[in-house]
């Protein structure tokens, strides 16, 4: 026994420790050389991605966000100068074009006729009482009366304001950013409105695209890129500029509601199209790079039509089938694996 404990135990101690020491040794330095990593790869792929010209259906729709506002009321000014007379109306009356709201005493002035001298001794007749004349002020729109700040003897003066009428009609508002307002250069004149939590979608008329007087459309932004431009593209910054469309009368909502507009302005079918990423240029005219057989780049003018923001019609330059590169060369999507993927480096 004192054999095992001083010898054998000793020495199956150092074996153990040996054995550890070789597999460290082995970890460190046998699977790290080289020619156990095997042929070293490229970590990035720089092939640009491509695509093909092709025939499709595209429908320009633009989707946009707007509020539901009250439309102004008119004001209604004095025609004459005097005192008021009668009060003909009350503020919630409906009223037509023509309804009278009330009346305006006008002062006549008399003329003096030649007199022969007076006798002294006659009693001194009384001032006759002054003349007047009454002209009615009336609405001049139809719609509800909505303030009337006039009194009874009152003093009014031609063009005083002094009463407003409300339409009572409603109007759908909403902003448009710079690619939105190209792609309605020529809007129609419905839309589509879904008011949420309302009535359900609903056919807005009289559509109309302005920008609003008070509000100065901002300079426009240079893109370079055209469609490709990304988070930074100026495209989706605001105009000033507005589509406005009226709510129809059977239709109930209110004003402050928020309301998404749907605008179609023109479709086609069977034409050629292109991703918007592929090309260069926003309206009428643009560029795209044309694939030769041995995947060379030329850029190609051609001409554009309809888009749906994620396509656009190409009505010349290239033909059905052509090879283009997917991304406009100098983008941030331009780096691209054939597959879409981005590229990695490392």
């Amino acid at each position: 026994m004192g054999v095992v404990r001083t010898i054998v135990f000793p020495a199956l101690r150092l074996l153990v420790w040996a054995l550890i020491a070789i597999a460290l040794l082995y970890i460190a330095f046998g699977r790290g050389r080289p020619e156990s990593a095997g042929a070293a790869s490229p970590s990035a792929v720089l092939t640009p991605a491509e695509t093909t010209v092709a025939r499709g259906d595209v429908v320009n729709t633009v989707s946009l966000t707007g509020t539901i506002e009250a439309d102004a009321a008119t004001t209604v000014k004095a025609t004459a100068a005097g005192t008021v007379g009668r009060v003909r109306a009350s503020v919630g009356d409906a009223v037509e074009k023509g309804t009278p709201l009330f009346t305006v005493l006008v002062p006549v002035e008399e003329t003096t006729p030649a007199t022969t001298a007076a006798d002294p001794a006659a009693p001194v007749a009384a001032p006759a009482a002054p003349r007047t004349r009454t002209v009615t002020v009336t609405a001049t729109v139809p719609g509800t009366l909505a303030t009337l700040d006039v009194l009874p003897a009152q003093p009014v003066s031609i063009g005083d304001a002094v009463a407003t009428v409300s339409p009572g009609t409603l109007t759908v508002s909403a902003p448009l950013t710079q690619d939105q307002q190209f792609r309605l250069l020529a809007p129609p004149t419905s839309a589509s409105v879904t008011v949420p939590g309302g009535p359900g979608t609903f056919a807005c008329t009289g559509l109309r695209t302005g920008v609003p007087g008070s509000t100065p459309a901002p300079a426009a932004v240079p893109d370079p890129y055209g469609y490709g431009g990304g988070a930074t593209d100026p495209g989706s910054t605001p105009t000033g500029a507005t589509v406005t469309c009226r709510v129809p009368p059977e239709v109930q909502v209110f004003s402050g509601l928020s309301a998404t507009v749907e605008v179609t302005a023109g479709r086609a079918a069977g034409v050629l199209l292109a991703p918007v990423t592929a090309v260069q240029g926003r309206v009428a005219q643009g560029s795209v790079w044309v694939l030769d057989d041995a995947g060379a780049p030329t850029r190609t003018a051609v001409t554009l039509g309809l888009t749906d923001g994620e396509h656009v019609e190409v009505r010349g330059g290239v033909a059905e089938g052509a090879r283009i590169l997917q991304f406009v060369p100098g983008t941030d999507d331009a780096a691209q694996n054939p597959d879409g993927s981005p590229v990695v480096v490392g």
